[in-house]
């Protein structure tokens, strides 16, 4: 495995359940060779984001996600990343440093400081699962990493460089593509529906993503390839979503898992790959 000091920057700063990085190679293939401004509603890490600018393909974006922290914290690196990198320099991998932090109330704290509380304790805590209870609270404990790249202070720097062309929206998904015109790019990448009764893992934010949402997710899908915008969606390889998406290309990929708290779980699982083209 390469060392960090050869990995190509910018790239994702945030472990997020569902990243797309090591399926980057059939995602890059798959999209259009030519695009407008290029869409992202569901952001998570950004991986696929990241790989287009690294690629020289994007002119303008739009990024957004439903959760607040996650966007303060694009937000931060976009415009405060300095402040944001002095205040991780300052923090000790310790674990009653993390219980501390954790219990702070992110939306007493500055915005560089939300933003350095959600890497450091994204990158600190077990497995790199970013979850949050009812109330909206992250509720991970302390993980058991030996030297977590939190201080990865070149490439921060790197993801500041790359959003400064960037709208960041908090937003629900449709209000983050509702500009969208014909010859733009929109990738979706929501919480996936779930494949069992015991893999529904969709508290990334407070309010669960279910199939109403799903539904809507599939109207606007429709309605913006009407439209004539370039549209790309991930999800699970359930009979519901292949029913959802009959009407347009659905491909097979497999993606290995690497955070589920059974370990036996883990590994490569199908999931589907739709476009209008």
């Amino acid at each position: 495995m390469p060392g960090r000091k050869n990995r190509p920057i910018p790239r994702p700063f945030l472990k997020w359940a569902g990243g797309k990085t090591s399926l980057l190679p059939i995602l890059l293939e798959t999209a259009p060779p030519q695009f407008g401004t290029y869409y992202e509603p569901f952001l998570g890490g950004g991986a696929f984001f990241f790989a287009l600018y690294r690629a020289g393909r994007i002119r303008r974006a739009v990024l957004g996600d439903i959760n607040q922290e996650l966007m303060d914290t694009y937000q931060a690196l976009k415009v405060q990343v300095d402040a944001v990198i002095s205040l991780l320099d300052t923090y000790p991998h310790d674990r009653t440093f993390y219980y501390t932090l954790r219990d702070q109330d992110p939306w007493t704290l500055s915005l560089p400081a939300r933003a350095a509380r959600m890497i450091y304790l994204n990158k600190t805590c077990y497995n790199g699962l970013y979850r949050v209870n009812r109330s909206g609270r992250f509720n991970v404990p302390f993980g058991r990493h030996k030297n977590p790249d939190y201080r990865d202070f070149e490439n921060l720097r790197a993801v500041s460089r790359a959003l400064q062309q960037v709208e960041l929206r908090c937003a629900s998904f449709e209000q983050v593509v509702q500009d969208a015109q014909p010859g733009d790019f929109v990738y979706f990448d929501p919480p996936y529906d779930p494949r069992s009764r015991t893999s529904n893992f969709t508290q990334y934010h407070a309010e669960q993503f279910g199939r109403e949402a799903q539904h809507a997710l599939a109207h606007l899908f429709r309605s913006l390839a009407e439209r004539g915008v370039w549209v790309m969606l991930s999800n699970a390889d359930t009979p519901f979503i292949r029913a959802l998406y009959a009407d347009f290309h659905v491909r097979q990929v497999y993606a290995p898992r690497s955070i589920n708290s059974k370990a036996h779980a883990r590994g490569p699982v199908p999931e589907l790959l739709v476009t209008n083209w």
